[in-house]
């Protein structure tokens, strides 16, 4: 059984930041790509970065040069360092693993940006 858990999120002011961890268990291999997820009130899951397993990394338009995604396969963990935080950056965050065609999604972490 694996388990997909995220854990770093809370409450922040404007230009501030935060560091989100998700650490998968419970499996024996490397995962494919590992992202994350942010969905805020009212709004769809949007994917906000996701990086491979060479280190290829992807970012939404509107979190380059402020997020920086990094995973430590030794680990399997992913990390998302969130600098420069703005309120329209307040959502739950979601982590996904990809094994083959296989998904496994964490339960979210909340990240309030606010003054």
């Amino acid at each position: 059984q694996v388990h997909v858990v995220e854990s770093g999120g809370g409450l922040v002011q404007p230009g501030g930041s935060l560091r989100l961890s998700c650490a998968a268990s419970g499996l024996i291999f490397s995962f494919d790509t590992m992202a994350w997820y942010r969905q805020a009130p009212g709004k769809e899951r949007e994917v906000v970065a996701g990086i491979n397993s060479v280190g290829y990394t992807s970012y939404a338009n509107s979190v380059k040069g402020r997020f920086t995604i990094s995973r430590d396969n030794a680990k399997n963990t992913v990390y998302l360092q969130m600098n420069s935080l703005k309120p329209e950056d307040t959502a739950v965050y979601y982590c996904k693993c990809r094994k083959d065609s296989t998904d496994y999604w964490g339960q979210g972490t909340q990240v309030n940006v606010s003054s």
